[in-house]
């Protein structure tokens, strides 16, 4: 059993390298720390790949493929969690 509530572990000073590392980062204009600049390129490249994804699986799947898979799918949504 611990020897302190639950409480006294959130009133903790934050850790002095995070807290020097976000200063640093907002003094400097450079947003959080550890976090990097996305290509806009490359996120539209993903973009439209994951757009025709599931477009183009649907029609190489045969009618019965596509069944299973739905079934199995909804087997999944209703068997378990939260539904006693």
């Amino acid at each position: 059993m611990p020897d302190r509530s639950s409480k006294a572990a959130k009133r903790r000073a934050p850790d002095p390298n995070l807290l020097a590392a976000s200063i640093l980062a907002h003094v400097t204009g450079e947003g959080k720390p550890g976090e990097r600049a996305k290509d806009p390129l490359a996120v539209e490249l993903g973009r439209r790949g994951g757009l025709k994804g599931g477009k183009a699986r649907a029609e190489k799947l045969s009618a019965k493929k596509r069944v299973e898979i739905a079934k199995k799918a909804a087997r999944a949504r209703w068997s378990g969690r939260g539904n006693k």
